[in-house]
């Protein structure tokens, strides 16, 4: 718990809060991309579980602490077999259609969630940074 809660710097994320803002991250593209709903348009409900998730900065530093590992992985593995089970109902022409109304333009299904995959990406790299400097850390054999 001490590693998922380690702060590298004041202003950095911790590995839990990145782990449960993939979550977040998944859980926003889900209703916009499987029920058809207007970016943030979900209800006040969904906003107060995830937004602290989704923005991070002083409210996560603050607030998302004190959960074990398998609290994070159970989160994910949750909203991923989400995901998994609504693209597994859908077709090639769900993926390519388009959203005009995208915040930064024209934007595919497909698109949408090869940023998701991107953005996983990023942080899972992020996660392996911090991981090499949690206090205790073995030094790299290279």
């Amino acid at each position: 718990m001490a590693d998922l809660d380690y702060l590298v710097d004041p202003k950095a994320n911790t590995i839990g809060a990145i782990m449960l803002h993939l979550a977040a991250t998944e859980t926003y593209y889900q209703p916009n991309t499987f029920e058809g709903r207007k970016w943030d348009s979900w209800p006040d409900s969904v906003k107060q579980q995830w937004d602290t998730a989704m923005n991070l900065g002083d409210a996560g530093r603050k607030t998302i602490k004190g959960h074990d590992r398998d609290y994070y992985l159970n989160i994910v593995q949750e909203i991923r077999a989400k995901s998994l089970t609504e693209f597994s109902k859908r077709d090639d022409a769900w993926l390519m259609a388009v959203d005009k109304d995208w915040p930064w333009g024209p934007t595919n299904t497909y698109c949408k969630w090869f940023h998701v995959c991107e953005h996983e990406a990023h942080h899972t790299g992020q996660i392996a940074f911090l991981r090499k400097r949690l206090p205790g850390a073995k030094p790299d054999s290279d």
